[in-house]
């Protein structure tokens, strides 16, 4: 054992957070357990293979402004798995096509001058008279573009997106999702033009290449749950926590069910990225009334993919594409191929994901798997994007809680649960769901690799990941003195067994099939 070989430590979840976690806890050498409910592991990064197609639950570019993430990425993954991709996104609204992210050249040629006029005209209103107070989504997009360009290229993805009204979303959503974008700065982007070359820094909105692992994301936590495995850690599947013990001030243990069977797991520290409702729900004895009740506030928006294999070798130049138009339900189009040409086995076909938003248990939620289908094939086709006879054919995956909703009342009940929380000297709560924050797969990982160095003896809060536009940069320089040697903590630990060992042509995410 190590000098910290007196810990061991319970987590709960096997996503970017949870993996993170666990691949920290080896380099410190503290045993950890990782609990997944799910076979695979990935969470809502996980790519799926259906009959040697490859697509992603959503997309996961792999940019970052945080050098931590970044380390742990070149670390799993070597430089030839990752390739370099151009981002090409785009917004269909009215029949046509807008650069996503806005750009005003675009938006100025197909919006036409008329329209830009009125644009500007409401955009400067906005300046004249902001509202005054910025507590809804609507309220802080108004203020930064006015209310035309709002109602044209926010207003009804959006509410598809969330199922709630604008005025129903805290400016709290906005302010994490787009960084740094008003109209002012799509004016200098405009001057800037589409290579990035001109002076001063690209807003986070606006970066247009990523990395991305040429057998989509499911690759790097595959491989870094092998990692995970060879060195020590274990990661038990299709296990799900179904009660938490607790007495006052820590956690004690946790009853993980396995098929028919219950066992109960002891641990010394806690890392939990299952949503807080259900941890919360899970807790024994039961926590105090109003506990309950700001975690009953808390609400999620769910989605499904319809994934189409389409018998054309080229559709579109876009990674994904936005759907703004009212008369159909789809709300987004991942085109993976695009992503990389490693997603398709066969080069004359390609592989598109249609998202669609809903809540589980809604008409969308419950509608058959046939029935998706045919509904992805009509709206592509009324969008013009295909002709339904060139789909050979199709699957679908659900996708319970894939995104925390900003609703008004959220932002109380999660103060009143982080307080709760904070009672317990052994429990850390981490990732996207675990925190109920819209995180993205490296700010999830910071939150992992903050609680392993505060079970380590240093104290993080773990909450102002990705709450100011400059909190990378300031962790960034904490970093630089405590970067990890992974070239000798390889050296030292036990090779991965050959027998899961990740080869170029077979990626480890061949082997889950729908």
């Amino acid at each position: 054992m190590g000098e910290h070989g007196d810990k061991t430590v319970i987590v709960i979840g096997a996503g970017p957070a949870g993996l993170t976690a666990a691949y920290e806890l080896c380099k410190a050498n503290i045993p950890s357990i990782v609990l997944e409910q799910e076979k695979q592991v990935g969470g809502l990064a996980k790519t799926i293979n259906h009959k040697g197609f490859r697509f992603d639950i959503g997309g996961h570019r792999f940019y970052t402004k945080a050098p931590a993430a970044e380390q742990i990425w070149r670390e799993v993954l070597p430089t030839t798995d990752f390739l370099r991709r151009k981002r090409l996104s785009r917004i269909y609204y009215n029949k046509k096509f807008f650069d996503y992210p806005l750009r005003s050249s675009s938006m100025l040629f197909r919006l036409g001058i008329w329209q830009g006029l009125r644009i500007l005209a409401s955009y400067l209103r906005a300046r004249l008279l902001p509202e005054k107070s910025e507590l809804t989504f609507e309220q802080w997009i108004t203020n930064r573009f006015g209310r035309r360009l709002y109602e044209i290229f926010f207003k009804s993805y959006t509410e598809k997106v969330w199922g709630i009204p604008c005025s129903e979303i805290t400016a709290e959503w906005a302010t994490q999702r787009i960084k740094g974008l008003s109209l002012t700065s799509l004016l200098k982007d405009f001057f800037r033009g589409p290579s990035g070359n001109g002076k001063g820094a690209v807003v986070k909105s606006l970066i247009d290449e990523f990395n991305y692992p040429r057998f989509g994301p499911g690759m790097m936590w595959e491989t870094m749950a092998q990692l995970v495995l060879a060195n020590g850690g274990t990661i038990r599947s299709l296990c799900s926590v179904k009660r938490i013990h607790w007495s006052p001030g820590q956690i004690e243990a946790v009853d993980v069910a396995t098929g028919d069977s219950t066992e109960l797991m002891y641990g010394t520290h806690f890392i939990s990225s299952m949503p807080i409702r259900e941890l919360v729900a899970q807790l024994v004895p039961s926590p105090p009334p109003d506990v309950l009740a700001a975690a009953n506030e808390l609400h999620y928006r769910d989605f499904l993919t319809v994934v189409l294999i389409v018998n054309r070798p080229h559709l579109f130049p876009d990674n994904w594409i936005y759907i703004h138009d009212p008369e159909v339900k789809l709300g987004r189009v991942q085109n993976f191929k695009n992503w990389s040409p490693d997603m398709v086995p066969d080069q004359n076909k390609t592989c598109l994901g249609l998202e669609y938003f809903c809540f589980e248990g809604d008409g969308l939620w419950s509608m058959a798997d046939s029935e998706l289908i045919e509904l992805g094939k009509r709206e592509l086709e009324k969008l013009g994007l295909l002709q339904a006879a060139e789909v050979d054919e199709g699957a679908v995956v659900r996708v319970p809680k894939a995104y925390p909703v900003y609703d008004t009342n959220h932002k109380q009940s999660l103060e009143k649960l982080r307080a709760y929380f904070n009672s317990f000297s052994n429990l850390q709560l981490v990732g996207r769901n675990g925190m109920h924050k819209y995180n993205n797969q490296d700010h999830s990982m910071l939150t992992a690799v903050l609680a392993v160095k505060n079970i380590l003896g240093e104290n993080h809060d773990l909450w102002e990941v990705n709450t100011e536009g400059d909190y990378h940069e300031e962790q960034n320089k904490r970093d630089k003195s405590t970067n990890f040697d992974v070239a000798r903590w390889r050296h030292s630990q036990p090779r991965v067994p050959e027998r899961i060992k990740v080869h170029p042509t077979t990626s480890p995410v061949a082997e889950n099939e729908m």
